[in-house]
């Protein structure tokens, strides 16, 4: 098992200059700062970042594990009704360790694995549609039991469930992960005898992969969840050093407040150079736009934080993103994810020896020309003066990837220190929850309701 690398050359300013690039004397600035970071995160582990003990909780991971025998060819789908921090880390991890074709055929007792994150009628409809629901089980998530969305698709597919089963077997097609006593899916669970994970105090949704919320259907699915726990301990420890150039949570959370305090970067890019990697960078937007994006700072007064996260897919997006990359503003910097070592090695057959534009790859391999295409893509981006890093992975397995979740957290956490912010709440997001509810007609909304109506525009603006 390898350990992932964070490589920063290409950020500093001896590669892209130092208007683009930091140099090493503001890297150095920020050490003891980032000291202090590290010291206020590490002291709310056992408190309210209980996030950052998610890999050690053993006794969480047998239960999961048990409940994922015990369902072991009893379902053909497991469906999460889940959305945001309930649904990407699932999403990601399915597309970054299971086939890319896992959906499309039988793989021994593995069940597919859907995550339905969002309530678009179409989506939902077309479900009910293609697939009987008797022959899925239904993980709902949802730590407050209030989100609209996922209560919505709870009580559709209850209800397709009810009248295609009874209401007694039902009960064995739904699960739910929620709040250990509270909320209203708790209360559920109470009345109706469902399967049920808990959603621990101290985790917020964006950083809940690594508890029931992800680990319950990835198991499902036949995903190695030890695995993926084990990577993320191991880098929980490299990232508990004080040893500020030794931790790559402490470097790169300063290359992100770096870049967009002192050199005016205010759009992060991360560029995965693997298919299977690609749904990170979902994952990843999410956890920076929720934590660092922020009207006020810890003292009230407004700030208007954080970076924009930008997701784009080598070498597919060279065709379509680079030419902006290149030469358009100079406001983005780049994290590059890259894989040391492929599962398969692909050869170019050789053929038309009498055509160099095709020649030239015969007798060569996809691996080779796509580490070409990865490597072209950095020094382009380096001789335009766009400063990037690159997380190396060893190979794309359960491992690495446990220990990349487990930095971007810490690292995001040790962020809303430097923006001096609450990485840990979302006001914004819920702004929009509220209104939602009182458009929907919630009781106890009635005034909010009313002052949207009140406040709508009197008149509209069409072509």
């Amino acid at each position: 098992m390898g350990s992932l690398v964070l490589d920063y050359t290409h950020a500093m300013s001896d590669v892209v200059g130092p208007r683009h690039g930091i140099t090493p004397a503001e890297l150095d600035a920020l050490g003891a700062d980032s000291k202090a970071a590290l010291a206020a995160v590490q002291a709310r582990r056992t408190k309210d970042l209980r996030w950052l003990d998610l890999p050690y909780q053993s006794a969480v991971h047998e239960q999961v594990l048990d409940f994922a025998a015990r369902s072991a060819g009893r379902f053909e789908n497991v469906v999460v009704c889940g959305i945001g921090g309930s649904a990407l880390g699932t999403i990601a991890l399915q597309q970054a360790l299971n086939s890319p074709y896992h959906n499309l055929g039988a793989r021994g007792s593995l069940p597919r694995l859907f995550v339905l994150d969002n309530i678009d009628p179409d989506l939902i409809g077309e479900f009910l549609d293609q697939f009987d629901p008797s022959t899925c089980l239904f993980n709902v998530i949802s730590k407050s039991g209030t989100t609209a969305e996922t209560t919505a698709q709870f009580l559709i597919f209850q209800r397709a469930l009810v009248e295609r089963l009874g209401r007694e077997q039902h009960v064995e097609h739904l699960c739910i992960t929620t709040d250990e006593s509270k909320g209203v899916m708790r209360e559920i669970v109470r009345r109706e005898g469902y399967e049920s994970f808990i959603v621990p105090e101290g985790v917020g949704g964006r950083f809940s992969v690594l508890c029931p919320v992800g680990l319950v259907p990835l198991a499902l699915a036949g995903l190695d969840i030890k695995g993926v726990l084990k990577g993320a301990a191991d880098m929980d420890e490299r990232c508990r050093t004080e040893d500020f150039r030794a931790n790559p949570a402490q470097v790169y959370a300063a290359l992100q407040w770096l870049m967009q305090a002192k050199k005016h970067k205010p759009m992060s890019v991360t560029f995965s150079y693997s298919q299977r990697l690609a749904l990170l960078a979902d994952w990843y937007a999410q956890l920076l736009a929720e934590s660092i994006g922020k009207r006020t700072n810890r003292r009230g007064a407004d700030v208007f934080a954080g970076p924009t996260p930008i997701r784009a897919l080598g070498v597919t997006d060279q065709h379509s993103q680079m030419q902006l990359y290149t030469e358009g503003p100079q406001d983005k910097w780049f994290t590059l994810l890259s894989v040391d070592k492929s599962d398969h090695v692909v050869p170019i057959p050789a053929a038309y020896a009498d055509l160099e534009a095709v020649s030239y790859l015969g007798h060569r391999s996809l691996n080779e020309l796509f580490a070409a295409e990865r490597d072209g893509a950095r020094v382009a981006l380096t001789a335009a003066q766009r400063p990037s890093v690159t997380v190396h992975f060893p190979k794309v397995d359960p491992h690495a990837v446990g220990q990349y979740l487990q930095l971007m957290e810490i690292a995001v956490a040790l962020c809303g220190e430097h923006y001096d912010v609450d990485a840990f709440d979302q006001p914004g997001v819920e702004a929009g929850k509220l209104a939602a509810y009182a458009l929907m007609g919630r009781a106890g909304f009635e005034a909010r309701k009313a002052q949207i109506e009140s406040s709508a525009p009197r008149s509209s603006c069409t072509v």
